[in-house]
């Protein structure tokens, strides 16, 4: 068993916020992994091969998940994004007895003026106690248009770990959707790098958490590019006693005139023992720019919830209309229906 410290904040602030990185006590890292075999991949026009580059991250979760991921990884994916056409691909891990550790590093590339959607599902089968770590690494050329939808449906006995990490050049535009309903902890470090003038990167988000799970939510986005935009929306719902830390923050660097950036933190708690804690930062060292940051937490209306209930519908259905109405702005951006409705059934399942 493991106690530790990790997802550091890129800027420290005060002890008494509890917030410049996660603790966690107890936790079974293994250390001989086996091999994976139970991974699908679908799509066009993509070039698929294991011979990704060295990672070398600017934050990360921290030093051990990083270097267990360089020297261990039992799956290692690179996608070199070949067509202007938007094409469509699924990534597929599936998480059983057999297969219960999975150590990743995927590497995305999107070649100039390239345009694709990628999926990348986490799934595990009920009982299991698995453990992912990955790394997801982006190279957005010039004018390329790059889609990511993450879904992590693993189940509340498990670990989930995940760092992400992009570069933008000029004009490139990079959306992603992350859907984290999994893991007893999911904890995820993402950052964006925008070098390129007029580069773009949004960033949707849904967490939802019931009994004793733990979400730790680090987003850092570093604006250098002029004209350069990010756009942070993240949208949760907890119930029972899980806990939720969000740390957001946006840097505008020295030569990124007339930079955009944004970020908005809402969660909605669903019992009197689940806890939010937030902290959404701006930092600047550059002139001419515009950051506007967000974040709130509370309980559901009461009157919004006797409106509907008065309805006909009882308490448990009035709560999924109501989360379901939260999460909708971000889920009706996703394009794939069939995705989408897996969505929406696991959030039904998870609110029963």
């Amino acid at each position: 068993m493991n106690n530790l410290k990790l997802n550091e904040t890129p800027v420290r602030t005060s002890k008494n916020f509890n917030i410049n990185n996660i603790k966690l006590e107890n936790i079974e890292i293994p250390q001989n992994i086996k091999s994976f075999e139970n991974m699908t991949i679908t799509g066009e026009n993509l070039k698929i091969d294991d011979n990704t580059s060295n990672i070398k991250l600017t934050y990360g979760l921290s030093k051990h998940f990083t270097e267990q991921v360089k020297k261990q990884a039992n799956k290692k994916i690179k996608l070199e994004i070949l067509d202007k056409k938007n094409q469509s691909s699924i990534i597929e891990f599936k998480l059983d007895e057999e297969n219960a550790e999975l150590v990743e590093d995927i590497e995305i590339v999107a070649n100039v003026n390239s345009k694709s959607t990628i999926i990348i599902k986490y799934l595990s089968d009920e009982n299991v106690e698995a453990y992912h770590n990955g790394i997801i690494r982006v190279l957005a050329r010039k004018s390329s248009e790059l889609n990511i939808i993450i879904v992590n449906f693993m189940n509340s006995k498990s670990n989930n770990f995940i760092s992400v990490e992009n570069n933008l050049e000029n004009n490139a535009k990079v959306k992603y959707t992350i859907i984290d309903f999994g893991g007893k902890n999911s904890i995820t470090n993402y950052y964006s790098n925008l070098i390129g003038e007029k580069s773009e990167n949004i960033l949707d988000t849904i967490y939802l958490g019931k009994e004793d799970q733990v979400f730790d939510l680090n987003y850092i986005g570093e604006l250098r590019g002029e004209k350069s935009n990010i756009d942070i929306e993240v949208q949760g719902a907890l119930k029972d006693k899980a806990k939720k830390q969000f740390k957001g923050t946006i840097d505008f660097k020295k030569g990124c005139k007339k930079a955009k950036g944004n970020e908005n933190e809402a969660c909605m708690l669903l019992s009197d023992t689940a806890r939010s804690l937030a902290l959404p930062m701006l930092l600047c060292s550059e002139e001419d720019v515009e950051g506007n940051h967000s974040s709130s937490a509370g309980k559901i209306g009461e009157k919004e919830l006797f409106y509907i209930m008065s309805r006909g519908f009882e308490l448990k259905e009035a709560m999924k209309l109501m989360v379901r109405a939260r999460f909708n702005k971000i889920l009706e951006n996703i394009k794939d229906e069939e995705i989408k409705e897996e969505i929406l059934s696991e959030i039904d399942s998870r609110l029963d």
